[in-house]
């Protein structure tokens, strides 16, 4: 999920959500008045104006409540209510692929044209390979003329193989066939990718209710484009009546959308969000964590999804070892080399700080990182001694000449780099600051500084 995503509903969130912080106690008028600045918000994002009626309803309900207003901290109480109500508005909890009791386990993949029916089956297909299984994709649009040949494309890309017949067959035959090619070849998973056309017709309709009723599916997966914000929601509403899906997976979430699409789908159709597509790549497909956007919306970050990256490209030593200099804050610019070389196995580096709690969109425009600059970074930081690396601050002006003439860069480029390396520390230090919500914090393995314990203590005893 890139910078883009939500900022601007990151944004007005945080503004909003501010207003309550900045004061003391807090009366029903004032959570009322902010209320309406997080209903703006939301209808802004593009969110469903029922589903924003109602949210807005029930957290000011919870909110004006005696033991929200009364409590020593009323104002983290509404953020609490806030995340919580956010949670349960895209469905509570992240659900699974459902399989059948006999395989093969049967997913249609459904859509209109252009949502990214295609690339998602495959990419699908590719995450089921890589925990092991053994999915078949099989091509039914017959109708676009290079669809099947796309499939084909995508299937190898992801080392999946795909059934088809052409494009002379009728798509409910090619289902049947498919199904059946998976159970002779012992296939566990069959992905049907089915015709899209440009806006929803009764032909398109009735071949997939034909297709369903033919191949009985475990799991009918809409795919749509969350860029498209309100008419996402509209289409899954269509799709629901017609076909009761089983799912939605919402792509292009990498993009600048507005967030009215992942806000408002679950509510909607009562369907839930299953997956969401995060970029071009054939690995961008992510499980879809109703807890983890809510934070990330209500601008916490999204730490546990940064571990679990962390910790498909870390090994555990490295880990523990640079959690242990965010502890200590001693983080140099060896450290920040290493990191460069680890980023590179992870994902996109603006990707990795959009996760970061406390970091606004706009942060990162400001810590824009050229993947193809990482061998620049390299030169630069081999060029200066142990010494400069582990405490950068000796750096002077007669030094960065020295370090950008060994390294073939301007001096711009050396100044460059040490402010990157500092904004860096900032961020690890916000890690291990408060801003993390404290569970995570002990998640990421990140304790509190010492002086925030101390004066919590002393507030106790007043």
């Amino acid at each position: 999920m890139g910078n883009g995503m939500f900022s601007s509903l990151v944004d007005k969130m945080a503004g909003a959500l501010k207003k309550f912080r900045n004061k003391g106690k807090l009366t029903e008028s004032d959570v009322r008045e902010g209320m309406r600045e997080i209903k703006l918000a939301l209808l802004e994002a593009d969110v469903n104006f029922k589903v924003v009626r109602d949210f807005v309803a029930k957290v000011t309900e919870r909110s004006v409540g005696a033991e929200v207003l009364e409590s020593l901290v009323p104002a983290q109480q509404i953020v609490k209510i806030v995340n919580e109500e956010l949670v349960a508005l895209m469905g509570g909890t992240a659900e699974k692929l459902n399989i059948s009791p006999k395989p093969p386990t049967v997913v249609m993949m459904t859509g209109l044209q252009g949502a990214g029916k295609t690339t998602h089956a495959a990419k699908l297909a590719f995450m089921l390979k890589k925990q092991g299984k053994r999915p078949l994709l099989v091509a039914c649009d017959v109708y676009r003329p290079a669809a099947i040949k796309q499939l084909q494309i995508v299937g190898e890309q992801a080392d999946v193989p795909v059934f088809e017949i052409g494009d002379k067959t009728n798509p409910v035959e090619i289902a049947r066939a498919g199904v059946q090619n998976a159970i002779d070849h012992g296939n566990d998973y069959v992905i049907i990718d089915t015709a899209g056309r440009l806006h929803i017709d009764e032909d398109m309709m009735a071949e997939l209710q034909n297709i369903k009723a033919t191949v009985n599916p475990a799991e009918i997966l809409l795919v749509v484009d969350a860029m498209t914000g309100q008419d996402a929601v509209n289409v899954a509403q269509s799709f629901n009546d017609m076909l009761d899906i089983t799912g939605v997976v919402l792509t292009k979430l990498d993009g600048d959308t507005r967030g009215g699409a992942a806000l408002s789908v679950r509510y909607v159709t009562g369907k839930p969000i299953k997956f969401i597509g995060t970029g071009e790549k054939i690995d961008k497909l992510e499980q879809f964590h109703p807890d983890r956007m809510a934070s990330r919306i209500l601008g916490m970050g999204d730490v546990l999804s940064l571990i679990e990256k962390a910790e498909a490209a870390f090994d555990e030593k490295k880990a523990a070892e640079l959690e242990r200099k965010l502890r200590e804050q001693s983080f140099t610019l060896d450290d920040f080399l290493d990191q460069f070389k680890q980023i590179r196995n992870m994902g996109s580096i603006e990707q990795l700080l959009g996760m970061m709690p406390g970091i606004k969109p706009g942060d990162i425009d400001s810590a824009k990182i050229d993947e193809r600059a990482i061998d620049r970074l390299e030169a630069i930081i081999l060029s200066m001694t142990p010494e400069e690396r582990a405490k950068p601050e000796i750096i002077g002006a007669s030094r960065k000449r020295r370090i950008a003439l060994g390294s073939g860069n301007s001096v711009e480029a050396v100044n460059k780099l040490l402010r990157q390396f500092e904004m860096t520390q900032k961020m690890m230090k916000q890690l291990s600051n408060s801003a993390m919500p404290r569970g995570l914090g002990r998640i990421a393995g990140v304790k509190l500084p010492k002086s925030q314990k101390k004066s919590k203590r002393k507030k106790k005893r007043k």
